[in-house]
């Protein structure tokens, strides 16, 4: 191999690992359910990307009770200190990539889960989930990152919302919006979103 490849190869590699976010011991317990680098398993959402005043609240809800899980609400005890909560929140936001982000009007909505997602619906007085969750479902700061989630677990959140089964966010805003969807709305947008990559 000749050196100058070598060169390059050496520095590419010396690039990513200098990138790489080391995960602090916090965060091992996390790791079972969620992954290492948060990207979700079957039994536990995707934490990567999401971002970190998000994580954190989260968890200072399952603390509170305003979430509800066996599991989750049990260890997230563990993680009452802000300091200790946040430093974990940072690790998983950093992780994941970007979607490409699509524009509201950059292509006309096709099927019905993109008009609900980027137009709403008027009739029934439902905002477009663009307006809080961004381009292509990425997110930001209270609003948590939908592309690329496991459609169940989008699932399983909505049915709770419209239930009331869980709380935390101003104003019932969530709540409010997931009783206006049908059966099909929640099935329609929660695999339209968990295709997003």
């Amino acid at each position: 191999m000749p050196i100058a490849k070598v060169i390059v190869l050496l520095g590419a590699w010396m690039v990513v690992q200098a990138s790489a976010v080391e995960m602090p011991p916090q965060a091992q317990a996390c790791v079972a359910c969620h992954g290492a680098t948060g990207e979700g398993t079957p039994q536990a959402p995707m934490l990567a990307g999401l971002s970190a005043s998000y994580i954190s609240a989260q968890i200072e809800n399952f603390i509170a009770g305003r979430r509800s899980n066996p599991v989750m609400s049990a260890i997230a005890q563990g993680y009452s200190d802000a300091t200790l909560r946040n430093q974990v929140a940072a690790y998983f936001a950093s992780q994941g990539t970007t979607p490409r982000l699509q524009l509201r009007g950059e292509q006309i909505a096709s099927t019905p889960a993109e008009q609900l997602y980027y137009q709403g619906d008027l009739q029934r007085d439902l905002p477009a989930c663009y307006s809080c969750h961004g381009p292509s479902a990425v997110g930001g700061g209270a609003f948590p990152r939908l592309a690329g989630q496991q459609a169940a677990y989008l699932k399983e959140q909505l049915l709770a919302w419209q239930s009331r089964q869980r709380s935390g966010d101003p104003d019932d805003l969530m709540g409010n919006v997931a009783r206006k969807l049908s059966a099909g709305d929640i099935d329609a947008l929660s695999s339209y979103l968990s295709g997003i990559r």
